[in-house]
């Protein structure tokens, strides 16, 4: 990853602070406070908080944090510089779980202002510099209320994640950041089951995954379950590296880690997971870069 998000990972982690203003600790994101840095009109109830300064490419992450501290229902009126494009703009608020109310609108000073509704979802975690791009299918209830994706405690994803060494700590969604790997979804709308999600949310999905892929580059992007990539690009589909990219980037394409997926076990979950990490050439826990590999190859390799 690269050492400005890297740094700004840490430093949200540790003090709550990220480029050009301050973001919350990841500790500190479920106890419903609000932005440091953030302004509230009291006749109305509404924050505004000003990013004119941040890059881009960490607005994801300050997004995320700020999310994950709002209330669901609270009202924000965020401006960053016009640089980051109104269409990029909309679609970074729709992977941040804020549900806009309009659409941005310029300002005479080089800003793109846009208020905003906390929604009940999950929060991508991304930036530049990742090695591997993980996609679920959407957010479950538990995962919403939680701020961080496969957060039930039946889902193997973090415990398989942490057997291949893609991640050094357990469900900590900026820490994995930090090291590289990233997480978003095809929906973000919660549902208790992935069949909930229809024809309409998986294609504006995958719309949007393709052009943030595209814009911050990935190495590869695994999609976690198989039932979005079979519904929007091949049916036949099986478990492993796909023929097809995504914003020019290679795809990697694993089985559902939910416990209702129990005929998976955790060690090829994690084999899978392993394989995803050497597609994109992700270092692993212990800061080393594996070859390529593929599952099968990863269990006939002497251990």
């Amino acid at each position: 990853m690269s050492d400005a998000v890297s740094d700004a990972a840490s430093r949200g982690a540790s003090r709550g602070e990220s480029g050009g203003g301050s973001v919350p600790p990841e500790s500190a994101t479920r106890d419903g406070a609000t932005p440091d840095g953030a302004t509230r009109d009291g006749a109305t109830g509404i924050w505004r908080w000003r990013l004119p300064e941040l890059p881009a490419e960490q607005l994801p992450l300050a997004l995320h944090l700020t999310q994950r501290r709002l209330p669901v229902g609270s009202t924000l009126e965020l401006t960053v510089s016009d640089s980051v494009g109104a269409g990029r703009l909309a679609r970074l608020l729709v992977g941040a779980g804020l549900t806009a109310d309009d659409d941005p609108g310029p300002g005479d000073d080089g800003t793109l202002t846009s208020r905003v509704v906390r929604t009940w979802t999950l929060a991508d975690t991304v930036g530049p510099g990742m090695h591997l791009l993980i996609c679920g299918v959407n957010p479950s209830p538990y995962s919403a209320d939680a701020g961080v994706g496969y957060a039930r405690p039946g889902n193997r994803f973090w415990p398989a994640a942490l057997a291949a060494g893609v991640v050094g700590l357990d469900r900590d969604p900026v820490a994995a950041l930090a090291a590289g790997m990233g997480m978003t979804d095809f929906a973000k709308r919660p549902t208790r089951t992935a069949a909930e999600v229809t024809d309409d949310e998986y294609r504006a999905g995958f719309a949007r995954v393709s052009e943030l892929v595209e814009w911050l580059r990935p190495g590869a992007v695994c999609f976690v379950g198989l039932s979005g990539w079979r519904a929007l690009v091949d049916r036949r589909a099986v478990a492993g590296p796909q023929p097809t990219g995504v914003g020019g980037q290679p795809v990697y394409v694993m089985p559902s880690t939910s416990g209702l997926n129990a005929r998976t076990p955790l060690a090829e979950l994690a084999d899978h997971l392993a394989a995803a990490r050497d597609l994109g050439s992700l270092p692993d826990a212990a800061g080393s870069t594996p070859r390529a590999t593929t599952p099968e190859s990863r269990r006939s390799a002497p251990r």
